[in-house]
C-alpha cells in the first residue's frame, strides 16, 4: 500500500505543483501572474492578480505537500478548494468531459487529494517519518474537505457579488438590423467579416 500512495502522491502532487508554478512564475508554458490574473478578472475574481497568486500558491503549495507527504491533510485541503473553484467557475458550463473543456480533471485531482486527506501520506512520507500526529483518518480527511469548502465558499460568494454588480448590456454588443432587407450591403459584409 505504501508504494501505491507514494506513486499517487508524486504524480498528482508533482503535476499540481507544476500547474501552480505556471500561474505564479509562468513556468512550463504558463502565463504567470499577469496573464493568469487577467483571465481571473474575466471570471469575476477581482483583483485578478491576487486571486491568481492565491490559486497558484494553493496548487503549488498543496501539490508539494502532497508529493512530500508532509501535513498531507492540509495539502489536500489546498488542492480540493482550488479544484472546486476551477470546476465551478471555469469548467462546469462545459459538462463533465475534459475534451469539451469540462470539469473531469479538476474532479480527478480533487478526489485524489481528498482520498489522500483520509489515507495520509503512507509509510513513505515525511508525516510518517517525523511521526506527525493527526495526518490520516476520518477526522483529518473530513477537516480537509470542510476547510476546502469554506475557502471555496468565501471566494465564490465574493466572485458572485462582483459578477452581479456588473451592469448588463441592454442590447446585443453588435449592431443587428431590425429588418435585414433594409440593411445596407456594406454593413452586412462588415458584420460577417467581424464574426469570422
Amino acid at each position: 500500500m505504501a508504494e501505491g500512495l507514494l506513486i499517487i502522491r508524486l504524480v498528482v502532487g508533482g503535476l499540481l505543483f507544476a500547474h501552480g508554478t505556471q500561474k505564479l512564475f509562468g513556468w512550463y508554458g504558463g502565463y504567470g501572474l499577469d496573464g493568469t490574473g487577467g483571465f481571473f478578472e474575466s471570471l469575476g475574481f477581482r483583483p485578478g492578480r491576487q486571486f491568481a497568486a492565491v490559486a497558484g500558491a494553493s496548487e503549488a503549495g498543496g501539490g508539494l505537500l502532497l508529493a512530500l507527504g508532509l501535513l498531507t491533510p492540509l495539502g489536500a485541503a489546498m488542492v480540493i478548494g482550488t479544484m472546486i473553484a476551477a470546476a465551478v467557475s471555469v469548467h462546469a458550463p462545459h459538462g463533465l468531459w475534459s475534451t469539451n473543456g469540462g470539469y473531469e480533471l479538476p474532479l480527478i485531482n480533487g478526489a485524489a487529494a481528498a482520498g489522500l486527506g483520509f489515507t495520509g501520506g503512507g509509510a513513505w512520507s515525511i508525516d510518517n517519518a517525523a511521526n506527525i500526529p493527526w495526518t490520516s483518518g476520518v477526522g483529518p480527511g473530513l477537516l480537509a474537505i470542510l476547510l476546502a469548502l469554506i475557502a471555496f465558499g468565501i471566494t465564490n460568494v465574493r466572485r458572485r457579488r462582483v459578477i452581479e454588480s456588473q451592469p448588463q448590456a441592454a442590447y446585443p454588443p453588435e449592431a443587428v438590423p431590425a429588418d435585414p432587407a433594409m440593411a445596407d450591403e456594406g454593413a452586412i459584409e462588415e458584420t460577417d467579416a467581424a464574426r469570422r
